[in-house]
């Protein structure tokens, strides 16, 4: 249209009016596009329609709260760009991604896509080149495929954007309802619990697929984030300090025969458990006979883990820094989120008393940003998968001997005693795979062929972790050098889905955990340990012991001196040896399902302690340290 001229002036033509909203358009976006939303994350991360739709049918309501969060992205994505196809575009790709990278994490690693993962970065970046399959590209296509596609399709329809005051209020109100969603704001609760939902906090796989992808990442939000303890202030913490300064005295009487520090070697094999606890099956023979003789000639008992059937970093903290799991946000992982400065840790101990800390992890140095925390809490060395020549694999992961033989080499090259932290993958599960081709160890007593398998794979696993050990014991009862091992699994397996195996054999009642009474949640959570030495230390039965705590048994009972807090560990689990968020166990074997009364004190001076010491100011340390440099200081007068 050519420009008309009125009284000498060009008058240029009106712009197009803006379309207004098309409300049926809308309405019919907020139905559809939240579905389908929740329809192709579900998918995409549970890797089957056929299993999303299952999840649907059998939990509408919790469906329909996933289908909320869907909303509420798209609504706020709508408010920010004001075009309605790009915004749909916008949240496939954001809700895509969450799910594509919650898949491939759980079939790398065993773990879904948490919140803190984002704050991860060279961690993150090193999964990228594991994730080159067909399957992963033929999905990244399909996903971005949809994104372009909805984005042209905006491009071509006359653009319909609401005003800059509606937008204002999408974006305020649904960033708000996320918000409540990420902090778990008390006047959700009626909705989310009348939704059926469970927050599994202990096993994060089965919350995710209980719960759905949406809810259960945005509901892990809340757990980033430490609170302060209530009496947390300076002068607490130096009154603390001078307290805590009385506990540290001499060291207990070393064995007779020792005459020099003995090597340490802690081995923390993933997933070691005893299979014969299960009520009603039977074996072909004894997978464990090593460690039953250990029971029984040496030190051993339980240790009570804060994980089942995942999370081996959170038991590695407690036991390396003597901290609890109990008070940290339900689902956190420290290794990933928290540890960002020095820890002291039994690494950073041994390394004060002139010995070689050495960290062994038979998998990626990235694992659990394992690379950056050791560091921090003062390994002198960390040998991961990368320092073994040529391993024998068992399965998809180095053979439990070959760290072993890896443990002895590196005890054996120090001229110094040594301070082993070891962790090993074989028997990582999942279980179902026939890693092993015919099992020699054969079980009766379980219904299905499925849980048959899933056992007598395990237990393979667990009979050469067995035979691991006795590797160990063979080397070290001919050496001159004294040596201590301590042995234990980090949780107990994961066989099956809903706990099947378990629930077939009698172990627990039910496949559903927030049904278990308190001693069902005690024996999912105990998993065995036993020492050896070949000093002639006595004998001791432990029935129950947090991991937190192990660190300062195992001081005590070779003579040498506790650190303050480490002290004050031995002295609290001699009230409490058992703390976990959702089970205590006082000193006579009492259960309860939170700290009772007698112990809060306790318990709370153990939290402020922790606070101090990886989120506060330090107080304690640095007044001990000042405690400590008078009483070493000469004495003034005449």
């Amino acid at each position: 249209m050519r420009p008309t001229v009125i009284q000498g002036r060009t008058k240029s033509p009106r712009p197009a009016k803006r379309r207004m909203v098309n409300p049926v358009i809308v309405a019919a976006a907020l139905l559809i596009v939240p579905v389908l939303l929740v329809v192709g994350m579900e998918v995409l991360h549970r890797g089957s329609l056929h299993e999303t739709g299952t999840w649907m049918a059998s939990h509408p309501k919790l469906a329909l709260l996933n289908g909320l969060l869907a909303m509420l992205v798209f609504l706020f994505l709508y408010g920010l760009v004001g075009r309605l196809f790009m915004a749909a575009g916008l949240s496939v790709l954001l809700l895509s991604m969450v799910a594509l990278i919650s898949y491939f994490k759980k079939k790398l690693i065993g773990e879904p896509f948490f919140p803190w993962d984002i704050f991860l970065n060279k961690e993150s970046m090193n999964i990228l080149p594991l994730v080159t399959s067909r399957e992963a590209v033929l999905r990244l296509a399909l996903v971005f495929g949809t994104a372009i596609a909805l984005f042209a399709i905006g491009k071509a329809m006359p653009r319909m954007s609401p005003r800059w005051l509606t937008r204002l209020t999408l974006v305020a109100v649904c960033g708000f309802g996320l918000y409540a969603f990420g902090t778990r704001a008390a006047w959700l609760n009626a909705l989310v619990d009348r939704a059926g939902m469970n927050e599994i906090v202990w096993n994060q796989q089965e919350n995710y697929g209980e719960n759905g992808l949406a809810l259960a990442f945005t509901m892990n939000v809340k757990n980033t984030i430490v609170p302060r303890p209530p009496g947390y202030s300076e002068s607490a913490m130096a009154g603390l300090a001078d307290s805590l300064n009385e506990l540290v005295g001499a060291p207990k009487a070393k064995a007779a025969s020792q005459t020099q520090k003995p090597n340490v070697i802690f081995i923390m094999n993933e997933a070691f458990w005893d299979p014969t606890l299960l009520k009603n099956v039977k074996f072909s023979e004894d997978p464990l006979p090593t460690v039953h003789r250990l029971q029984k000639e040496m030190t051993s008992g339980f240790l009570l883990s804060p994980q089942f059937g995942g999370g081996t970093s959170n038991v590695e903290f407690e036991i390396l820094s003597g901290q609890s799991m109990s008070f940290m946000p339900a689902g956190s992982v420290p290794y990933q989120q928290y540890i960002s400065r020095p820890l002291p840790s039994l690494a950073s101990y041994f390394k004060s008393q002139g010995y070689a800390s050495t960290a062994i992890h038979s998998y990626e140095r990235w694992f659990w940003n394992r690379e950056n925390v050791y560091r921090y809490m003062g390994f002198d060395e960390f040998i991961s998968k990368e320092g073994f020549d040529n391993p024998v694999n068992k399965g998809a992961f180095i053979a439990d001997d070959e760290v072993s033989r890896r443990i002895i080499q590196e005890v054996e090259e120090n001229e110094e005693p040594t301070f082993i932290y070891a962790v090993t993958m074989q028997n990582h599960g999942p279980y179902d795979d026939n890693r092993y081709g015919d099992n020699p160890i054969k079980t009766e007593g379980l219904q299905t062929a499925g849980a048959k398998n899933t056992l007598e794979t395990y237990v393979q696993g667990a009979s050469d972790a067995d035979r691991s050990l006795q590797l160990l014991i063979d080397h070290f009862e001919q050496s001159d050098e004294p040596t201590v091992i301590v042995f234990y699994g980090d949780h107990l397996p994961m066989l099956g889905y809903d706990y099947d195996v378990y629930a077939q054999a009698g172990f627990v009642s039910t496949g559903r955990s927030e049904q278990w009474s308190l001693e069902e949640l005690k024996s999912m959570h105990s998993v065995p340990f036993v020492m050896w030495t070949n000093e002639g230390l006595p004998k001791e039965h432990v029935p129950t012991l947090s991991t937190s705590f192990l660190g300062a048994y195992v001081l005590n009972r070779i003579g040498l001196e506790l650190p303050a807090a480490w002290a004050y560990n031995a002295e609290l689990a001699q009230k409490t040896p058992g703390l976990l968020r959702n089970l205590v166990v006082d000193s006579s074997g009492q259960l309860y399902a939170e700290v009772p009364p007698s112990v809060q004190e306790d318990v709370e001076i153990y939290r402020e302690l922790q606070y101090d010491e990886m989120f506060g100011h330090q107080y304690v340390a640095k007044y001990l340290s000042e405690l400590m440099a008078a009483r070493a200081a000469p004495s003034s007068g005449g």
